[in-house]
């Protein structure tokens, strides 16, 4: 039983916490920001490493198009193709009459625009994928921020009661001086 009470007591706590804090009623609230008041008011984490589940949920083709995006984009392929490039133009230009590709090298043009043709479009699957991944970094965030905003007001509002009620035990007192005061005024006139 003790359980049920709980429960309500927290479903209460999320329904006045997102009037007070967002100023929207409950039934309003997006899927997410229900989950973030939730975890607030359950006092559980909502960080997570985004990258490791992304990065966990990867198919093989995926993690094929990162490689190779990752290997065309580097010094290293730039390199080696750029020596091939010198080694291909150099050999046919100094075979001359025997060369396989002669100038003005229509073979490895057609090469290049078929290599460029096939790595052109597993680039572009990878920087989908990364802009994805940025998209559910970037609702990650979003989720962090609002709780830690949701979390200072809170703690603004008990900053607040506190103060309120050092204030009112601190009013009490003073009335209490103020009554010894005047009655040990009223004792020494009499």
């Amino acid at each position: 039983m003790s359980t049920a009470t709980d429960g309500q007591d927290a479903e209460q706590a999320i329904i006045s916490a997102a009037d007070r804090y967002l100023g929207k009623p409950f039934e309003l609230l997006s899927e997410r920001e229900r989950a973030i008041f939730r975890r607030m008011v359950t006092r559980r984490a909502i960080t997570r490493d985004a990258n490791q589940s992304f990065d966990d949920r990867r198919t093989a083709a995926q993690r094929l198009a990162d490689k190779v995006a990752e290997f065309g984009g580097s010094w290293t392929f730039i390199s080696i193709f750029a020596g091939a490039l010198a080694l291909w133009v150099g050999a046919n230009l100094v075979a001359a009459t025997r060369a396989f590709d002669p100038y003005p090298f229509i073979f490895l043009n057609l090469i290049l625009s078929m290599l460029a043709a096939v790595q052109a479009p597993i680039i572009m699957m990878s920087q989908n994928r990364y802009a994805a991944k940025d998209r559910a970094d970037a609702a990650h965030d979003y989720e962090v921020n609002l709780k830690a905003e949701i979390e200072i007001m809170a703690l603004h509002d008990k900053l607040d009661q506190m103060r309120d009620t050092d204030l009112k035990s601190l009013i009490v007192k003073q009335q209490e001086q103020i009554d010894l005061l005047s009655g040990f005024l009223v004792g020494r006139s009499s």
